[in-house]
């Protein structure tokens, strides 16, 4: 069997509801899945008041990925084993959320300023379940109306970080999501090391984390072996997934095409101190 810890369901930016995922999980046969949605617990909250989890055919893993602050690299941190219940944990979604609308309503002044036709209640037609607004949903509405071919086109002529209708957000400090991820009992892992593009700051944050993504689309396969010995010099765990975000996801085209294997999974699901 295989496993996957690191999924993305629309209550973030993914494209399948938290079921959806679950059942497309244990269809292909799954064994260990963690949901990891964008700065929200929402997702998973779902399925535990819902009465979804836990499920005697898929082991399932909370988690949440958080961006950080920093000026050059993209930084996500990956909290596994979360309390999604914890007031620490809960304070820092919501100032997040807070800062993601107003970065939400700016982008859109920004495209209508530069005459693209697009309305605040379109953006909010494609976002499901989801409160964690971000650039992925308003270019998946300007593809929907037309004005861009894909949502590759819209980040590159607009939404990405230098283009015209770009604008910043607040984002926590890698310490500060470390510090709210272990007083939620949870463990922080550094995610997708490979796009980060500075091994040096990958050290500097493995002096910080649980765990390192070893295991990941991009990571080839001398990838691979630099951070295994990377995550053993720090006495790291070892993580890793798919980054799934629905069919047609930047690094995978379904579930299960990237996996990781059971026994790798399975440390963090025997991590759960809650």
């Amino acid at each position: 069997m295989a496993s996957d810890l690191h999924t993305h369901t629309n209550f973030s930016d993914g494209n399948l509801t938290p079921e959806e995922l679950l059942d497309t999980a244990k269809n292909i046969g799954l064994k260990y899945l963690a949901i990891t949605d964008h700065d929200t617990v929402d997702g998973v909250k779902y399925i535990y008041e819902n009465g979804i989890y836990p499920d005697k055919n898929l082991k399932i893993i909370f988690g949440i990925e958080f961006s950080t602050l920093n000026p050059a690299h993209d930084v996500h941190i990956v909290g596994y084993n979360v309390d999604i219940y914890n007031g620490a944990l809960s304070d820092m979604i919501n100032e997040i959320m807070e800062a993601r609308w107003v970065r939400f309503t700016e982008i859109i002044k920004n495209l209508q300023s530069r005459k693209y036709n697009i309305r605040e209640a379109e953006v909010l037609q494609v976002t499901g379940s989801s409160r964690s607004i971000g650039r992925a949903h308003i270019a998946r509405a300007l593809v929907k109306k037309g004005i861009f071919k894909s949502m590759r086109e819209a980040f590159e002529k607009m939404l990405g970080k230098g283009k015209p209708a770009y604008a910043p957000r607040y984002f926590p400090t890698v310490d500060e999501v470390v510090n709210v991820i272990r007083q939620a009992g949870g463990q922080a892992m550094l995610a997708h090391p490979g796009l980060i593009g500075d091994d040096r700051l990958v050290e500097e944050i493995c002096r910080k984390v649980d765990a390192l993504e070893v295991y990941y689309p991009v990571h080839k396969p001398l990838d691979v072996q630099k951070y295994l010995s990377i995550a053993k010099m720090f006495n790291l765990m070892v993580g890793g997934g798919s980054d799934y975000h629905g069919n047609g996801s930047r690094h995978v085209n379904a579930l299960g095409e990237y996996t990781i294997p059971d026994e790798v999974a399975e440390k963090f699901f025997k991590a759960n101190k809650i």
